[in-house]
């Protein structure tokens, strides 16, 4: 098999060109569209998609889907009437850890806008799931999450009145919840996790601000605490081409 010696290997195995050679014309585009995205660096305004179809000698569609597909994938960004050379992805732990850990070990800054908070009887699904009593009241906190101010995600979290009797009036919807809750003497024992990749509702794209179309990373979580009781259960929303999330793993 060809494996090329500079082959990353984190990066599709040759270069995701099947054996038999025969690749799609956007594919030829994209990959040469990709080297020049590391050439700019971030920030780099790429050329225009006419500048490209008469550079790469292709219809304007062709060039389009390829620079689409790059910025699903977090490489291109669109800003104003063109396109730049994104930054990063955001790496988020697996862990019990907050959001802003999370982001502030990346040297950004995290923020969090709040969307709604209110109470309800719990209802019998959120009970089966956590543990909580059916008809208790719980909160509902729904926040847009903020990296540099740019909208990365949607998070929302459901926990037991009975925990955190005030969190309408003395928390700070911007702040950690985790840090608010450690500040009280609550703190987290262990937690079951689930990802799928999803698309956001209509409702969800319009608060994080990008298109339906764009690929999400969805994390539900649901938390005790050291003693082993409910804690919250969270529905976390996070922009595809800006984030990854990273897991440390050991041998039992």
């Amino acid at each position: 098999m060809d494996y090329p010696n500079d082959q990353a290997p984190g990066a599709p195995v040759r270069s995701g060109i099947p054996e038999h050679g025969r690749i799609p014309k956007y594919y030829a585009v994209k990959a040469q569209i990709a080297a020049l995205v590391d050439e700019l660096g971030e920030g780099g305004l790429i050329p225009t998609e006419r500048d490209l179809s008469e550079r790469y000698e292709v219809a304007r569609e062709t060039v389009r889907q390829a620079l689409r597909e790059l910025v699903l994938e977090g490489r291109l960004r669109r800003q104003g009437r063109g396109t730049v050379v994104a930054g990063p992805k955001l790496e988020q732990p697996l862990s019990l850890a907050s959001y802003t850990e999370g982001v502030r070990r990346q040297g950004r800054t995290p923020g969090r806008g709040l969307v709604t908070l209110d109470r309800f009887p719990c209802p019998d699904a959120l009970a089966a799931e956590t543990g909580l009593t059916r008809g208790e009241p719980v909160w509902h906190l729904e926040r847009v999450l903020l990296a540099d101010d740019e909208r990365v995600g949607l998070e929302s979290t459901y926990v037991s009145v009975a925990r955190v009797p005030h969190l309408d009036t003395d928390f700070e919807p911007d702040s950690s919840f985790y840090g608010y809750l450690g500040a009280r003497g609550i703190h987290f024992g262990d937690a079951d996790e689930r990802i799928e990749t999803v698309l956001a509702t209509p409702r969800e794209a319009l608060l994080i601000g990008t298109p339906p179309a764009l690929p999400m990373l969805l994390i539900h979580r649901v938390s005790r605490d050291t003693e082993g009781r409910p804690l919250e259960r969270v529905r976390g929303l996070y922009r595809g081409d800006r984030f990854s999330f990273t897991s440390h793993l050991t041998h039992q």
